[in-house]
Parts: structure tokens; sequence; C-alpha cells
């Protein structure tokens, strides 16, 4: 059974016209549901596909939006929602710059697709959001380089709202079958780490002598 953020949903959307291929992505539903952690497909448009509970959990605090829920298109919502950043930390930097620059990449492969077409003007009609697709997202890929932009493997801040997660981080993991990918789909799924808990101070009588192992680590440019 696949769910989207807000309700559930019982038919994949959109449903392909091979029967072979509907009966897969409702077994695939099933699997999905399984996972512990979000877990969403998505189409070349980011449009959902399927996506689990855990998923819908992980956004229910969301308020309504008429194009942007992130159960029905996770590109709008990371763009357009208001809410976003409250559930994606450092939402610009480490969300919304990737994201643009693999909308700018799926353009260039399906310039007449008219799904990607309406998300293009609704950048432009952004002047903000419309100077960083043309000037600043060029200048930041060439700054971080690509494999910055990429989803697969990319450690991410974000908020839970439940409490037993909070303020965490996720890895982004990319599990497409081939069997997806033939159909056009990617899965992602975000593997929750545990909140950081600030450890105790450690009691010391004689302060130790400063070395090289004692030096804090300069933190790299957010990507």
């Amino acid at each position: 059974m696949a769910y989207q953020a807000g309700g559930q949903r019982s038919v994949p959307r959109p449903v392909p016209e091979s029967l072979e291929a509907q009966a897969y992505l409702q077994d695939y539903a099933t699997l999905l549901e399984s996972v512990p952690f979000p877990s969403v497909v998505l189409d070349h448009r980011w449009d959902v596909v399927l996506a689990n509970t855990a998923f819908a959990s992980l956004f229910r605090g969301v308020s309504p939006h008429p194009t942007a829920m992130p159960g029905e298109n996770f590109l709008r919502f990371v763009l357009f929602h208001p809410d976003a950043s409250t559930v994606l930390g450092e939402h610009e930097s480490r969300w919304c710059l990737p994201m643009l620059a693999h909308f700018a990449a799926a353009v260039e492969r399906h310039g007449h697709d008219h799904g990607l077409q309406s998300i293009r003007r609704d950048i432009a009609q952004d002047p903000i959001m419309e100077a960083a697709y043309r000037q600043g997202l060029p200048h930041w890929i060439r700054a971080v380089g690509e494999q910055a932009v990429e989803h697969d493997g990319a450690v991410r801040p974000l908020t839970h709202p439940d409490p037993r997660w909070g303020a965490t981080e996720c890895r982004v993991v990319d599990e497409t079958p081939r069997t997806l990918a033939d159909m056009g789909y990617t899965r992602l799924t975000l593997v929750l780490r545990p909140a950081r808990r600030p450890a105790a101070p450690a009691r010391r009588t004689v302060r130790p002598r400063r070395t090289a192992g004692h030096l804090s680590v300069v933190p790299a440019p957010e990507v």
C-alpha cells in the first residue's frame, strides 16, 4: 500500500499502461511500506509515484499548499512550499541548490515536457529563484564540484516532527532497481541518523598540553 503526505493512496500515480508494470508497482509499494525510513519513488518530473508511511510522517506537519505538497511533487515542495525549511535543514544550500541542479539537467533531457516547463515558469516568476537558477547555480556547481550535486550518498540535515528524531541528519540513498529505472522512475530513501546529544564535559584536574591532535577541524564549505 502506498501513502502520500496527508493521506493514504491505494493506487500508484501515474499508472503505467502495462498490466505487468502495474502489478510490479503494487508489489513494490508493499516492499516500500516495510522500510522504516522515509522512502519515495519519483518520476522524471519529481511527481511522487509511491511513498511509504515513514515519508508521510516526516512531512505530516506541513500546511496545505495548492501545488507544492511533498506527497505530490517533491521538487515543488523543496522549491516553493513555505514550510519546506521547517523540515529540510539548511534548506537553500543543502536542498534547493542540488535540486535545482538536477532540475536543470532534466530540462536539458526533456525540454518539451509540460510538467517541467510548468515548474520552469514558476521559477521564472520568482526573481530571487530565477537569479539563482540562471546565474547562481552555474557558479555554485563550479565551486562545489559535480559530486556535491548528486543525491546518492549525500548527508543532509532535517528536522523530524517525531521528538525521538528531532533535529538530525539523513543520508540520501538511491535504491533504484533496473525495472523502476526502465519505467523512468527513481527511488530515494532518507536514512535517518539518531539525533546527536552533546557529550558531558570531562572533569580535568590538569589542563592538557595543546597539540595538533586537539585542534578543531575547520568545517568544509556548505554544499
